[in-house]
């Protein structure tokens, strides 16, 4: 899979995480300020905003950008996009005051309401995970871009695995153990893996875990690029009502909970509703 829209996107979330890198390895303060919404801001999560705010744009005739560090349009304005970029400079900006390098640049095209085209780049181990509808996902590492997919239950189950679910570094809840432990009483063992930002997903797009259930808040930046990696590589993110999360729906940006799911085609039904 290799497309000019994706590839400028791709460079552009680099030319972000190299304006991130220049704060993340100083020796002095990161410059931590906090929001109206008490979450913390960086001097990077406002560099990386400054090269995606001014650099989309051109890549489609003005289609507009909506960026966590950016003006908020009214969603009297907003609802009438029908194409537009979803952008989280930093995602992961706990982790990236912890100096845990579990953050990402975040940059996905919605096209009414569905994240048809996706880029996340992890900074700190210049891998980048990219995904376009009907055209498939890759991961970028060391130089080498190679397919990705997700994986398939009966395939973890022949090969005597357990079930690899992916949770929160921050956010866990006793409504994920308890969906867990149903889970694991039909399926048997779980392997449970812990990371901040939107790795969780990409874990799942490249086929190394099977499941996400995020059940406490996010923000539609948090996710989209993600999704669209996710399901371009044959994975899918539903909503608690088990349809497809949707974005630019409503006035809030705050997403509702949701599944991120490797395999598609199993039965996740029976154990969601």
């Amino acid at each position: 899979m290799d497309t000019p829209l994706l590839n400028e996107v791709i460079e552009l979330c680099r030319q972000a995480g190299d304006a991130i890198l220049e704060v993340y390895q100083r020796t002095d303060s990161l410059d931590i300020h906090t929001k109206a919404d008490h979450s913390p801001l960086t001097a990077a999560d406002l560099a990386a905003h400054r090269v995606l705010a001014s650099a989309l744009p051109p890549l489609l005739d003005g289609v507009p950008v909506l960026s966590e560090e950016g003006e908020l349009p009214d969603f009297s304005a907003r609802r009438h996009w029908n194409r537009y970029w979803l952008v989280d400079p930093l995602d992961g900006t706990k982790e990236f005051i912890n100096r845990n390098g579990e953050f990402t640049v975040n940059v996905a095209l919605i096209e009414r309401g569905e994240p048809v085209l996706g880029v996340v780049h992890v900074p700190v181990l210049g891998v980048t995970y990219a995904g376009e509808k009907g055209k498939g996902a890759v991961k970028i590492a060391n130089g080498t871009r190679s397919a990705i997919a997700t994986r398939r239950i009966h395939q973890v189950q022949q090969a005597g695995q357990p079930l690899a679910v992916v949770a929160s570094r921050r956010h866990g809840t006793d409504a994920v153990d308890d969906l867990l432990a149903r889970i694991r009483s039909q399926l048997g063992p779980i392997e449970s893996k812990s990371m901040g930002s939107s790795l969780k997903l990409c874990l799942i797009a490249e086929g190394a875990a099977d499941f996400y259930p995020r059940l406490a808040p996010t923000c539609e930046w948090d996710t989209a690029a993600a999704q669209a990696v996710v399901e371009a590589a044959g994975g899918v993110v539903l909503d608690a009502q088990l349809k497809g999360l949707r974005y630019n729906q409503k006035d809030s940006l705050l997403n509702p909970f949701f599944y991120v799911i490797g395999d598609r085609s199993f039965g996740w039904e029976a154990l969601l509703s």
